[in-house]
């Protein structure tokens, strides 16, 4: 059976689809694999509900999409007993009051994952074990779209300009030391996605401190301008997670955030991550 992709929101801007008909613990066939990677591509964020995963199985589909970076933490991490090398376990589960993953608990805001690297991942895919009743929905927002309704004044005044992105320390914190896995990468506001050519930008609330061709009073008027601009609600579609829920989604043209949960309710979800390009600048229009 072939996979169906479905569109599930925002049909002005291609962000989000359901894919439905295909196993992702199975073999997937070179026509399959083509159709998603050609909807990735268009919609951005792809949904495979109802999927029975195991660690093996994740770590075989995401390999498919390229390489897959080991985590520089794994060492000081409780689930390096429990995880292969490239996966994160996001969970607010603890054994001995330490968690077993990572961003445990509350509200996170938007962020593009691994920005902070010289070289960025391109794709996320995270599989959901366990969910509580309520909270925890994931927020994805077109920075496609984002760039293309940017008023021109702005478009023209940072066509040359870069953002100064810092590893983040918590979910709701930013620039924040955090030991010896700090972070820090110069990437372009504006870049061209490496394989659609089209102009997203590239920053986030959580991550970006600085554009650093402006002085610090300009630089954060002006971030505080774009961060509203790129998360306004009709550039975002929200999930609200069921177990087995498998989600893929393009950090060159998408910031995910996520809502608030109680944390008296377990949650856990499995990461991996595949590693990208550099950023290139996108061509002046």
């Amino acid at each position: 059976m072939s996979p169906t992709v479905g569109r599930v929101f925002l049909p002005g801007s291609a962000l989000g689809a359901w894919v439905t008909g295909i196993d992702l613990a199975a073999p997937i066939h070179e026509a399959d694999f083509a159709t998603l990677h050609a909807a990735i591509l268009e919609h951005l964020v792809l949904v495979f509900p109802g999927q029975e995963m195991t660690e093996a199985d994740h770590l075989r589909f995401s390999e498919l999409w390229g390489t897959l970076p080991l985590r520089h933490r794994y060492g000081t991490r409780r689930e390096k007993a429990v995880g292969h090398k490239s996966v994160m376990l996001v969970s607010n589960i603890r054994e001995d009051g330490v968690p077993i993953g990572s961003l445990p608990d509350g509200e996170m805001m938007f962020h593009s994952d691994g920005s902070y690297d010289a070289l960025p991942y391109k794709y996320t895919l995270l599989f959901a074990v366990e969910i509580p009743s309520v909270g925890g929905n994931t927020l994805f927002a077109n920075m496609y779209t984002a760039f293309d309704t940017l008023s021109h004044e702005l478009k023209a005044r940072l066509a040359d300009c870069h953002g100064r992105q810092l590893y983040y320390s918590g979910t709701m914190q930013k620039d924040q030391p955090a030991g010896e896995i700090n972070g820090t990468a110069v990437h372009p506001l504006f870049i061209a996605h490496d394989e659609t050519g089209r102009t997203a930008i590239y920053i986030s609330r959580l991550i970006t401190d600085a554009i650093v061709e402006l002085p610090g009073g300009e630089s954060d008027a002006v971030l505080a301008r774009l961060f509203d601009h790129c998360e306004r609600h009709e550039l975002i579609y929200e999930h609200a997670w069921r177990p087995g829920d498998f989600l893929m989604w393009d950090n060159r043209c998408v910031t995910h955030g996520r809502r608030d949960f109680p944390r008296t309710e377990r949650r856990l979800l499995r990461r991996t991550v595949v590693q990208g390009p550099a950023p290139r600048a996108a061509k002046a229009s």
